[in-house]
């Protein structure tokens, strides 16, 4: 099997995306309704800090001291005074209170009102001897200090207000925005997950489709448990992470985009330290993500490798104790491990280091814009509430770049896993039957003949040369011959698993290639060495897809078999559990097996080594239930033991791909050729 490097990557990473894209065309809608979602999600989010800025200003404006009023009476004052005195250089910052006596003041000035406040003359001499050098340019600390000193008509003009209404609208609007931007994302994220769930679920039964599709050879070249790593670990690699990753990445890219617009629209000058304090980050997560994406290809590949030799380990376990061969499996699965260790480990690091560097400069942009806005403050050219809002951008600004870039490595564990389901998609099928023909197993008569077969798994290879038999109905053929010289080929030929290179089939004179896979399978029934029962009942094992036999019918084929007595002795009868760990010999299972297929009742029977893993004794109570269900069938049996076919009909001996001997039994030991010497070997001592 093909093993990939370390250094491969993605073959074609576009290519797959887009396919994989192309393949989410049936939740087309609901990917967008979630994409729309999840855009407006973050516009909200990059809205929100700007409306938290007009709340923050709004409190930080009503609790400090309002110096306009404070000008405004000063202004009221002066000119009352300025007017009794023409030609006296008044104003409010040359003018002092010993220029004028206070009985002077008393007869100049003026009761007033200022937004219905009563400014009574004593009250404007007392603010006159307190407030000289009192203006805006004060600090708060200041500005209270002086404050206790004003008379208590004025301080109620200039005392801290926050205006209620004005701050209940905006924090209600910012509420709406937060609450919608939590609705938004919940939807995003429960559509998502419905189409990651939904796309698996589909990508699982085109593959269980697939299989069905695939010929023999392919899974001859392939490990079962990388096989079984594409269905399971690769599919759900996709499942799982797309449903998160896909709107995320939208997400993100508009709360980037969104917070450098917002930024530049409250603050350029804040707008451009922010940037420059993160651009590092930016340049570092994706030279992170060209050197992580190698390490998820690999990952993906070295896992599979992993399920593959774990499913043959414990499928041989036994052959592994035999043969004391646990220390080299242990190795292999030491090795394979470590590279999927090594490759855990690297990919992990560099997508997780990602996180600690956004946020270092996450916080460097913080102490950069607290430093700028400070400055801008002292000199009026910006508001508290800019900084507050500069303050959630950079962690808008900085966030989505590491989640940008980690979204990006995810899509890379996403291509690579699309990538294997997608090879396994696209092996080469069984081609497609334009089948006209149709064999109706209740009226098939029997008939098999063979002309001039010549197959190979290589082209370059011929295993079967020139292969060429007549078999009549209800005779019993028995194919015999040393490993390798193609009796189980022969079968898998009869039964459509593989396609001749030349020459003909024919089964009731009907060409094989004019009946359907499906209809083939429907006439015969195998019962082969390798013994297969699933976890279930004994029952369900042997109605195996007939589900209307009843009892009674699968209790005398049980009984002529002669396993009758063994399933009574189990705790549930027919309802007794069985798998693979059940304490069922194997000779046992090849009798169920056996039974099974005979439930099946089809007019064309295939024994391979069915009688491989029953002792002498049940061979011959086997062999005499055989006689029964061979009876009005044509039968193959491929058999090493020779003694189990002397009352075949017909006995075909192969040789390297070609039939060197046929006839009965009896005929071929007199001939004293191949046969005989077959024969004969087995009994030597």
């Amino acid at each position: 099997m093909h093993r990939q490097r370390a250094d491969e990557k993605v073959k074609d990473f576009k290519g797959t995306l887009l396919r994989l894209f192309k393949n989410l065309d049936h939740w087309r809608y609901m990917m967008v309704t979630s994409i729309i979602l999840a855009l407006l999600a973050a516009i909200l989010s990059t809205i929100g800090p700007n409306k938290l800025a007009d709340v923050t200003d709004i409190i930080s404006e009503g609790i400090k001291p309002n110096t306009a009023k404070l000008e405004e009476v000063a202004e009221h004052i002066y000119q009352n005074i300025a007017i009794n005195y023409p030609m006296k250089d008044i104003d409010n910052t040359t003018f002092s209170v010993e220029d004028i006596d206070e009985e002077q003041l008393r007869n100049v000035l003026s009761n007033f009102k200022i937004d219905g406040v009563l400014i009574t003359v004593d009250d404007q001499i007392q603010f006159l001897k307190c407030s000289q050098g009192f203006d805006s340019s004060l600090s708060n600390e200041e500005l209270f200090t002086k404050m206790q000193e004003l008379p208590l008509s004025i301080q109620s003009l200039i005392d801290s207000k926050i205006n209620v209404d004005k701050l209940k609208y905006h924090t209600i609007l910012l509420a709406i925005i937060y609450l919608l931007n939590s609705l938004f994302g919940y939807l995003e994220g429960f559509i998502m997950a419905y189409v990651g769930i939904g796309y698996s679920k589909r990508l699982r039964k085109e593959i269980s489709e697939k299989i069905n599709r695939l010929p023999l050879k392919y899974f001859d070249n392939h490990e079962t448990g990388d096989i079984l790593s594409r269905v399971t670990n690769d599919v759900d690699t996709i499942g799982i992470n797309m449903s998160d990753n896909i709107t995320s990445l939208v997400a993100n890219i508009t709360l980037f985009l969104g917070s450098i617009v917002m930024m530049f629209v409250t603050n350029w000058i804040m707008a451009l330290t922010a940037i420059f304090a993160s651009i590092f980050g930016f340049m570092f997560s994706f030279f992170l993500l060209k050197k992580s994406q190698k390490y998820f290809v690999q990952r993906q590949k070295e896992l599979g490798d992993l399920n593959g030799h774990i499913e043959e380990i414990y499928s041989g376990h036994n052959v592994v104790k035999a043969y004391n061969g646990e220390e080299s499996a242990l190795e292999k699965f030491d090795r394979i491990n470590n590279n999927l260790y090594n490759c855990n480990r690297k990919s992990q690091f560099l997508s997780g280091i990602m996180q600690p560097i956004m946020h270092f400069i996450g916080n460097f942009g913080y102490v950069a814009v607290c430093v700028v806005g400070a400055l801008l403050v002292m000199n009026h050219k910006t508001s508290f509430g800019v900084i507050v809002a500069f303050m959630i951008y950079i962690r808008l600004f900085t966030n989505p770049l590491s989640r940008i870039a980690q979204n990006m490595t995810i899509m890379q564990s996403i291509a690579a896993a699309a990538e294997r389901v997608f090879e396994f998609m696209d092996e080469e099928e069984m081609p497609n039957e334009n089948t006209k023909q149709l064999i109706d197993r209740k009226k098939a008569m029997g008939n098999i003949e063979f002309k001039h077969v010549q197959f190979g798994y290589d082209d370059n290879k011929m295993i079967i040369k020139d292969f060429s038999a007549s078999v009549k109905a209800g005779e019993k053929i028995a194919i015999v011959g040393p490993t390798g010289a193609g009796k189980t080929t022969m079968v898998n030929l009869l039964m459509k698993f593989y396609d001749i290179q030349s020459g003909d089939i024919l089964i009731d004179g009907i060409n094989l290639r004019e009946l359907s896979r499906e209809n083939i399978h429907n006439l015969f029934v195998m019962v082969l060495q390798d013994t297969w029962l699933f976890d279930g009942t004994i029952r369900d094992n042997l109605r195996f897809n007939h589900k209307r036999i009843s009892d009674d019918e699968i209790w005398k084929v049980c009984k002529t078999v002669g396993i009758d007595h063994f399933i009574k002795t189990l705790p549930g009868g027919l309802d007794s559990l069985v798998s693979d760990n059940e304490a069922i010999s194997s000779g046992q299972k090849q009798l169920l097996t056996i039974a099974r297929g005979m439930i099946e009742d089809a007019p064309f029977l295939i024994l391979d080594e069915a009688t491989s893993n029953v002792d002498t004794r049940t061979e011959e109570l086997v062999q005499k239930a055989m006689d029964k269900l061979t009876e009005g069938k044509t039968s193959f049996i491929i058999a090493h033991r020779l003694s189990t076919i002397k009352n075949a009909d017909l006995i075909l001996v192969m040789d390297d791909g070609n039939i060197v001997e046929q006839g009965k039994h009896e005929d071929l030991l007199k001939k004293n050729g191949f046969y005989a010497n077959l024969y004969n070997s087995q009994f030597q001592k």
